[in-house]
């Protein structure tokens, strides 16, 4: 009862003393606004990417187009999201006023449309060239065919590993503290050093990134059993 007692104290006194759970539960909202515009903005670069990718790959044309996507892959997929942000915050805009929830949706959207890219491309190249055939017999030319029957079938079958791209998004928003932007894991770092108390805010914080990875990682089972379902009927 003892060891009850001074853990209830204890969580009191981090949490609650002070309205110290705000900074929590504010922090969430950052990281949620942050993860839902960052995974739009990498899903529109990186369906764009992929199709410029894709249509070099198979047709030849688009070379200049290719060769900035190719440069653009290397560069983001080839540094540290975090030096990302930091350039993008303190070199970039390092003499614009612009809110520090705008600069991490761009940093992380921008990181995660090089990975969604690659995602889809590989879709794309998935698919029989007979479906070209198929679209051009139809009398569609090559924008048609890709948008009515390739597109379609190659996001069905990349669905699960853009959802598990996604999931790792909403982790490496945790990197947003590195601008001063008060997301859910500097929320618990400044409760960590407003009661000089480290386990409880940060295992906090570790609960909800652990239980909101979860609660993705069974959604995406459900979608690919979804999908598996509805190949075999």
């Amino acid at each position: 009862m003892d060891f009850l007692d001074r853990f209830v104290r204890k969580l009191h006194e981090t949490f609650i003393e002070g309205d110290r759970w705000h900074y929590l539960t504010d922090g969430l909202k950052t990281t949620l606004i942050v993860t839902f515009f960052a995974a739009l903005l990498g899903i529109v670069l990186g369906f764009l990417l992929a199709i410029v990718r894709s249509t070099h790959d198979k047709t030849g044309k688009l070379r200049i187009l290719n060769a900035f996507a190719r440069l653009y892959l290397t560069v983001i997929r080839g540094t540290p999201v975090v030096v990302q942000l930091l350039i993008i915050y303190f070199v970039i805009f390092a003499s614009v006023n612009i809110p520090k929830t705008v600069v991490a949706i761009m940093a992380f959207g921008l990181n995660s449309g090089a990975y969604v890219a690659e995602i889809v491309r590989s879709g794309i190249m998935s698919i029989d060239g007979g479906q070209f055939e198929a679209g051009a017999s139809l009398g569609m030319n090559y924008p048609k065919t890709m948008l009515y029957i390739i597109l379609p079938q190659a996001l069905r079958n990349i669905l699960p590993a853009l959802a598990n791209e996604f999931i790792v998004l909403l982790k490496e928003t945790s990197v947003a503290g590195y601008i001063a932007l008060t997301d859910l894991t500097r929320g618990g770092d400044i409760i960590r050093s407003a009661t000089y108390e480290a386990f409880l805010p940060l295992i906090a914080v570790a609960v909800i990134y652990l239980v909101m990875v979860v609660v993705l990682t069974r959604l995406v089972s459900l979608l690919e059993r979804r999908l598996a379902k509805s190949d075999r009927g």
